[in-house]
């Protein structure tokens, strides 16, 4: 029979890979749990995936792509939102499921000892979902365009990667901020709103570069997405590759993840106290 020792003074590992592997089948329970609630007894269920990638590419179609007139060069403006589109929608699903992750499992976080990481990483297994059928609307418009994936494909994985990262790390900061401050479960919906348009999820990079002095453009970077978006583009529609100041982003996300990982390992010891 397996014996569980659970020391709280234990001074744990940021990342204890071994320990998630055995909560491995919590992992996916808990990701096919939220998969299930999230369309059950709707009367579209899984077309609601499909709903919310489309609606939000066709509000910035009718206002960035006819009535402002973004020059996205020789990319139709469709497709080069639906770019954005895809890589924002899974980092705004994953930060806002995370952030009220520990919350909402409060009950199962005061009954029994598990890794509480579990909780908002199962966040990021359900955003697939919305982030594949964002996928697929691009193919689908590189399909009616005739416009062939670029050649820079090929790092393809790696934007996907920090795509992930990001998200995570933004979430799993707020997951542990919002068992002591329950602020935060407002403050998320606005950051959502707010990040949209404060990346260059409807517009180039490049009209940030030429309209903003330097400064402003590097506190503009300190978004981790903003980076992350424009070299996800890159990878798939080719053209100039992430600016210099990208750099930025890529950097901080690894510091929003890292730190993110030390805080809620701080806040894990007394989370069933405080939930």
């Amino acid at each position: 029979m397996h014996h569980l020792v659970v020391d709280a003074d234990k001074r744990a590992n940021l990342l204890n890979l071994k320990e998630l592997r055995h909560y491995r089948d919590l992992f996916y329970i808990l990701a096919y749990r939220d998969l299930r609630i999230r369309y059950a007894q709707t009367f579209l269920g899984l077309l609601w995936a499909m709903l919310q990638p489309l609606a939000t590419l066709t509000i910035f179609t009718l206002v960035f792509g006819r009535a402002v007139k973004v020059d996205t060069g020789n990319i139709p403006y469709p497709l080069f939102a639906v770019t954005g589109v895809a890589a924002w929608t899974y980092f705004a699903f994953v930060m806002k499921e995370s952030g009220n992750s520990i919350i909402s499992a409060q009950q199962m976080v005061k009954k029994i000892y598990f890794p509480r990481l579990v909780i908002p990483l199962s966040k990021a297994l359900v955003g697939f979902v919305d982030f594949g059928i964002a996928l697929l609307f691009m193919c689908i418009l590189m399909g009616y365009y005739g416009y062939p994936p670029s050649a820079n494909i090929v790092f393809l994985p790696l934007f996907v990667l920090m795509v992930i990262v990001s998200a995570l790390g933004v979430g799993i900061w707020l997951s542990a901020l919002t068992i002591r401050y329950r602020d935060f479960q407002h403050v998320v919906p606005f950051l959502v709103q707010f990040g949209l348009y404060a990346t260059p999820t409807a517009y180039p990079a490049k009209a940030i570069l030429q309209s903003l002095p330097e400064w402003l453009v590097t506190i503009y970077y300190l978004n981790p997405m903003a980076g992350v978006i424009e070299g996800f583009r890159w990878c798939l529609l080719g053209g100039d590759p992430p600016s210099a100041f990208a750099y930025l982003s890529f950097g901080l996300i690894l510091i929003i993840f890292m730190s993110g990982l030390f805080y809620f390992k701080r806040v894990e010891r007394i989370m069933a106290d405080i939930v």
